[in-house]
């Protein structure tokens, strides 16, 4: 069955990358919507069957862009509706903020930016499989929201403990970036290459050979999620 799904995005050049590829892959329609460059949330969000929230270089804390307190209150509403919602990076803080819990910066400044291990645990070794390594790109971190279930955390000593989490049937987040494709990974590189030098960030030959070790994987574990993801069958 086709389903329409919201993909929310945080700046204009951003695309959906390897989510919006899978998805039309899967037969299902895809509306795009970026609130931080003044787009309006579409009024009727009971005409689709699934969210999905991204990331970007923007705090889940800023409330002083209303873009921001915007998609607050539409995961907020979101969650009423008792639909499936993916949150990735930025995606998942924002859902962890709106379950009550705190996004915060590195006690050391520490990032995660590259291929990174996770540990999945409990249902997340169900839905998370042979999942090793993930692609990363973020600064700040969540803790576990109340209710919420650990599906995987870091391995990394000084890291950020909190990878995915679950909530009810239809609401998955994770700190990682499974949206990424090539492409999108030369962009990114292009355009702030220079985070590369902050602490806990990996080289780019890290980046450049996950490519071929783990992106394979990552790309095949996205499509068969996101199938089971708005099945509620994960």
């Amino acid at each position: 069955m086709s389903r329409r799904v919201l993909c929310v995005l945080h700046q204009a050049h951003s695309t959906t990358g390897q989510v919006g590829i899978a998805l039309r892959q899967l037969g299902h329609q895809v509306q795009v919507v970026r609130p931080l460059v003044g787009q309006r949330l579409p009024r009727q969000i009971e005409r689709f069957d699934g969210l999905v929230v991204f990331g970007g270089p923007m705090s889940a804390n800023d409330d002083h862009l209303s873009g921001i307190r915007m998609e607050l209150q539409l995961i907020e509403r979101w969650m009423h509706l008792d639909r499936p919602v993916w949150g990735i990076c930025l995606g998942a803080q924002l859902m962890a903020r709106v379950l009550g819990s705190r996004v915060f910066t590195h006690h050391r400044d520490q990032v995660e930016i590259g291929w990174y291990p996770i540990k999945p645990l409990g249902q997340g070794k169900q839905i998370f499989g042979p999942l090793s390594r993930v692609y990363q790109w973020h600064r700040e971190g969540y803790h576990l929201p109340h209710g919420a279930i650990r599906l995987a955390s870091g391995v990394v000593d000084g890291h950020f403990e909190e990878q995915a989490f679950r909530v009810g049937d239809h609401g998955l987040a994770t700190q990682f970036h499974p949206e990424m494709h090539p492409r999108m990974m030369n962009r990114w590189l292009a355009r702030a290459g220079h985070m590369l030098d902050l602490p806990g960030a990996m080289n780019i030959n890290n980046h450049r050979g996950g490519l071929t070790r783990y992106y394979p994987k990552q790309s095949r574990w996205l499509k068969q999620t996101l199938d089971r993801w708005l099945e509620s069958d994960l």
